[in-house]
């Protein structure tokens, strides 16, 4: 499978994407992913007044302490961030999303990779691609 390349092809690919979040529910760390997508989504922000609510919305959702999502992220990073989250700008978030995604391609995707999950998905797409070229079988 072409997303078992990188974290970055998988993190690119609906189907790879969907399949490593089912994996991160299974281990109880979704809020990496979840915080990381929520990063891009507001890296595209254009109006100054969703700027604001946006990165409100993030920083409840995923930093604040006591968050319902909190990620695992160091105490300057996250202090950065609280002190500066009364005038977001599109990057406040940068520091912590590229150490969400150090996490993630250095432990969750590994983990991934040699899941029974990820094994049961290689399996049926070389299953999948026998029928294809093999239609008696």
């Amino acid at each position: 499978m072409a997303w078992s390349e990188s974290v970055d092809t998988l993190l690119a690919n609906k189907d790879g994407l969907a399949a490593f979040r089912t994996f991160l529910k299974s281990e109880f760390s979704e809020e990496n992913v979840e915080f990381w997508l929520a990063c891009e989504d507001f890296k595209k922000t254009k109006s100054s007044t969703k700027i604001t609510s946006k990165a409100q919305k993030i920083y409840s959702d995923f930093i604040q302490a006591n968050a319902p999502k909190e990620i695992n992220i160091d105490f300057h990073t996250k202090t950065h961030i609280s002190q500066n989250i009364s005038e977001p700008t599109l990057s406040c978030f940068d520091d912590a999303q590229r150490s969400i995604y150090s996490l993630m391609a250095k432990d969750s995707f590994p983990r991934f990779l040699r899941s029974e999950m990820y094994k049961e998905l290689v399996k049926k797409q070389q299953h999948g691609n026998q029928k294809r070229w093999l239609p008696f079988l």
